[in-house]
């Protein structure tokens, strides 16, 4: 039972943690560009952590890796106990971040100016369009393992 429920308070924590990022304000032009060099979705602001320190290239790219690969494993380790659940809690979770999500999204895009929705919708669709392909590929990943295995 401890397992379970210490399963459970991981998972609710894990969006009070993205919601807790830095201000997007304060992430500096290269975040802003969108060029695809920070750490990883939660760390995404690793540069504050890291600002002042005067830090080499080679050790910014190292701890990032560090923190990627954190990251990674994180979600591995919270995973596992989370497949432990009996299938009635995980869809009721399932439910219950979905739901988060849903009016964590109602309420950035309720900030936005008109034309920032219309692209934050285009982006959602995105988004939207990589979720269903990287489901697709990973039941066809299971199916080939599957038959694999046979």
């Amino acid at each position: 039972m401890r397992k379970t429920l210490s399963a459970l308070l991981l998972a609710a924590a894990l969006p009070a943690l993205a919601i807790a990022a830095p201000d997007p304000d304060d992430m500096g032009s290269r975040h802003m560009r969108g060029d695809g060099h920070h750490g990883g979705h939660m760390y995404h602001g690793d540069h504050t952590m890291m600002k002042g320190m005067d830090l080499t290239a080679e050790q910014r790219q190292q701890i990032r890796s560090q923190m990627r690969e954190q990251v990674k494993t994180r979600h591995e380790i919270t995973q596992r106990y989370l497949d432990k659940l009996p299938a009635a809690d995980q869809a009721a979770m399932q439910k219950e971040l979905q739901d988060n999500r849903d009016k964590a999204t109602k309420i950035i895009r309720d900030a936005l100016t008109p034309e920032q929705q219309k692209r934050f919708d285009e982006m959602q669709k995105e988004r939207e369009a990589r979720r269903a392909e990287r489901a697709e590929f990973e039941a066809w990943k299971a199916e080939r393992d599957k038959k694999a295995a046979q």
